[in-house]
């Protein structure tokens, strides 16, 4: 690999610009990807400067995500950025991220991926199962809401945005009895015990992409491709890879209720999926496993399946 020379390394005088949505957990990614480039070529705080960034996704708070816009809600403003030259890298939550980059864009960096499963949160009960009937369920995730639908149709489920802090004030407000919050998320921010329990995968399959941090670049900046490939995780983007590839195939968005996790023993990946109606009526399910270095492949053979198994219309939805 071409090495970097010492005058090309970002410094103090010409620092990295690093862009980034500015919630608590948005900020908090973008400070580890600060973390990491500064322990991989021994450079100050000070040649990093984080820019945040408003995007639509953040702005409007009143509305469901599938009222507002298709995909790109949390990525477009800070995508816009990147290619004006007002940034230089992005730093992103791989679950909001669409398929497909904006010409001129690439994302082939990611850090190693925490926890992917969803924390059941509630000040009144530890589980999911000790919820009685017509208990208010918050939650702004399609998936999860299909999910619930389908696994407590008894559950009244209603919408609940913002962010962690926000969806906690809801709860201890009483707008909602429980909710779900990514793990990662939790984690990330120390706040790990504010889920009563954490749901089995088996239980509730993740969002694609779920617990990864995925950063951004310019195609055409060799520099930035030279130090982001030293921070680059590459069990995660291989689990990616395929999840990415399957959501691809299904032309995925935040109107779509889908969930997919890949996972690597040894020389095998083992992909799970899943995709259901949105008001959990009916759920289509099935897993591929094969060489790692065919994990795109899976993830698009994975997503043929389900969609023979579904038949068509089954996306059809008003």
């Amino acid at each position: 690999m071409k090495q970097l020379s010492p005058s090309a390394l970002p410094s103090p005088d010409a620092p990295l610009k690093i862009g980034t949505r500015g919630s608590p957990l948005a900020l908090w990614q973008a400070h580890e990807v600060r973390r990491c480039l500064m322990g991989a070529f021994d450079l100050p705080e000070a040649a990093f400067e984080i820019v945040v960034i408003k995007v639509t996704g953040d702005q409007i708070l009143d509305k469901a995500l599938k009222e507002i816009g298709g995909k790109g809600l949390f990525t477009r403003e800070i995508e816009e950025a990147l290619l004006d030259g007002g940034i230089d890298i992005a730093v992103h939550s791989m679950k909001d991220m669409p398929t497909v980059q904006p010409e001129g864009l690439v994302l082939d960096c990611y850090l190693p991926r925490e926890d992917v499963r969803d924390g059941f949160v509630s000040h009144r009960y530890a589980r999911l199962e000790d919820l009685p009937a017509g208990a208010v369920v918050g939650s702004s995730s399609l998936r999860r809401r299909a999910q619930l639908a389908l696994r407590r149709p008894d559950l009244k489920l209603v919408e609940f945005r913002g962010n962690v802090q926000t969806r906690m004030k809801k709860l201890e407000d009483g707008v909602a009895e429980a909710t779900f919050l990514a793990m990662a998320g939790l984690n990330r921010l120390g706040m790990a015990h504010v889920a009563r329990s954490a749901l089995d995968t088996a239980d509730m399959l993740p969002a694609v992409a779920q617990g990864a941090i995925g950063v951004e670049r310019r195609s055409a900046d060799e520099r930035v491709a030279l130090m982001l490939a030293a921070i680059h995780d590459g069990p995660t983007g291989v689990r990616l890879a395929a999840e990415r590839a399957f959501l691809a195939r299904l032309d995925g968005s935040c109107e779509t209720p889908i969930a997919g996790l890949a996972e690597i023993s040894g020389e095998t990946l083992r992909l799970r999926g899943e995709i259901l109606r949105p008001d959990g009526s009916r759920s289509v399910t099935g897993e591929r496993s094969g060489p790692v270095a065919e994990a795109a492949a899976i993830g698009v053979a994975l997503a043929e399946v389900l969609l023979a198994e579904a038949g068509p219309g089954f996306f059809d939805w008003s």
